[in-house]
């Protein structure tokens, strides 16, 4: 049997197979990589998730005042005061919108992609 290795240092890794050869472990490594990178570039811009598992409670239907997802005319004037406004609104809170809006772990740019899905027309 031959140890096979890709990559270096901290990253390095052996396996102990015949047959493997070292283009073929660079490959999985690859593919490990790439597959982390994409799910978390994924969640972070997948605005349709955050607002299934946060936002819909309240702007599905509007309650509480909440602007309703999808009605571009209650979307208008507060996309006009621009992102960083509303970003804060939704750290702070505001109205009956508690702070960081039912999303505890979810970062500015989850924030970000919630908005602009809720914002936007839905598309048919």
């Amino acid at each position: 049997m031959e140890q096979f290795c890709a990559g270096e240092g901290a990253g390095k890794l052996c396996e102990m197979k015949p047959g493997i050869s070292l283009m073929m472990m660079k490959m999985r490594v690859i593919a490990v990589i790439a597959a982390g990178l994409f799910s978390v570039a994924t969640q972070a811009a997948d605005g349709e998730a955050i607002y299934n598992k946060s936002c819909m409670f309240c702007h599905a239907s509007g309650v509480g005042g909440a602007p309703r997802a999808h009605d571009e005319a209650a979307w208008k004037s507060l996309m006009d005061k621009g992102m960083p406004s509303l970003l804060q609104a939704v750290k702070e809170g505001k109205g009956n919108m508690p702070p960081k809006a039912m999303c505890s772990s979810c970062s500015d740019d989850d924030y970000k992609a919630s908005i602009e899905f809720m914002a936007k027309k839905k598309a048919k």
